[in-house]
């Protein structure tokens, strides 16, 4: 498929041509400002686990989606051992993105813009990656930093954060990295949210699973998990005095990414995941630790009959329930809010600011 005109810059990188189901709550649009409809616009997450996206035009309420897509990659599955995409990983990749590229397509979206995360900052064979997706596929990847990487999942879910509270810390648990950002609760002129500190974790659910790579028996698993959480919990400390410095001890915890999702809905004893129930809650700290803990004692066939988890997650959640309970235990207590957006969202809303979608009213 040929490349369309259409470009765009942001703060962030640039943004590329377009080449690519699901009604979501909308992201709202800027206070006293009217729309400009007619234009479809892309955002594409391609991180360590899963290639997301989203499809979305612009609304009263914001932004509704209009197409959708998900799918669990696991491009950087072996990376930590080899410091290479596998080639598996690699091809699996390439035709998740051959299937968005059709979608945006057919949407004849015109604009878009398509990030890739940690495994690609990573791996040294990631330029030749991105370079192949664009040859096959017509999608140019942004590899972005971990910076704009905390930005936009910051941008994507502020409108969660409570303006009346402490600061707001908010937390993307990735595949190959998990950013933490301390954000104040009221936003800056002109709607952005104020980053006033941050942090990028080198273990995501991906990376930290391959630190035990056999999960092992009922007696043993008290001891793999405690040596995953003590992976983390150093970098987390780190932070949290850093934080302390400042005069910051108190926080409201925000936190996005599928695994808190799926956590959340097991919580809420959903039979089955229901973005409408999870987007938004809050659930206590304390049995969110707790069910952390009951999940990672559990054999991986267990862990897939679980509702809400399945055998899609079933061999990464543990990971993810290390990085969550080190985060909630070294900020403890009350409830923690549960974000079903994050960087696509981030995307779509800096794509339509930037495009003059909201306009002020006359």
């Amino acid at each position: 498929m040929s490349a369309v005109a259409d470009t765009h810059a942001d703060a962030g990188g640039p943004m590329r041509p377009a080449r690519g189901r699901a009604a979501k709550a909308p992201v709202p649009p800027p206070r006293g400002s009217r729309i400009r409809r007619g234009r479809n616009y892309g955002a594409l997450d391609l991180g360590t686990n899963n290639c997301r996206l989203l499809i979305a035009q612009p609304g009263p309420q914001g932004f509704m989606v209009i197409d959708a897509y998900s799918r669990v990659v696991r491009l950087g599955e072996g990376l930590l051992e080899s410091g290479r995409l596998s080639d598996a990983a690699m091809d699996r990749t390439v035709a998740a993105l051959a299937a968005c590229a059709d979608k945006l397509s057919r949407r004849d979206v015109r604009l878009t813009r398509n990030v890739a995360t940690e495994a690609c900052r990573r791996a040294a064979n990631g330029v030749r990656f991105v370079e192949r997706v664009y040859a096959e596929t017509g999608i140019a990847l942004d590899v972005i930093s971990a910076a704009e990487e905390a930005r936009l999942a910051v941008l994507g879910c502020q409108t969660l954060i409570d303006p009346d509270g402490p600061p707001a810390l908010v937390f993307d648990i990735g595949g190959g990295s998990s950013e933490l950002m301390l954000v104040a609760p009221q936003a800056e002129a002109g709607g952005q949210p104020a980053i006033l500190d941050w942090v990028s974790l080198p273990w995501g659910v991906v990376s930290l699973a391959e630190t035990e790579p056999q999960w092992p028996r009922a007696d043993d698993r008290a001891a793999a998990y405690a040596r995953m959480l003590g992976r983390v919990a150093p970098l987390l400390d780190r932070f949290a005095a850093r934080l302390a410095a400042r005069g910051v001890t108190h926080v409201q915890p925000l936190g996005t990414s599928g695994t808190i999702t799926t956590l959340a809905s097991v919580e809420l004893g959903l039979p089955g995941y229901d973005r409408r129930r999870v987007d938004g809650c809050s659930v206590g700290s304390d049995a969110m630790t707790d069910l952390c803990r009951s999940i990672a004692g559990r054999s991986v066939e267990d862990r897939a009959r679980i509702a809400c988890v399945g055998a899609d997650r079933a061999e990464l959640i543990v990971a993810g329930c290390a990085i969550l309970e080190a985060i909630l235990v070294r900020w403890p207590g009350g409830q923690v809010r549960v974000a079903d957006r994050g960087i696509r969202e981030g995307i779509l809303r800096s794509l339509m600011g930037r495009d003059g979608v909201w306009t002020a009213k006359a």
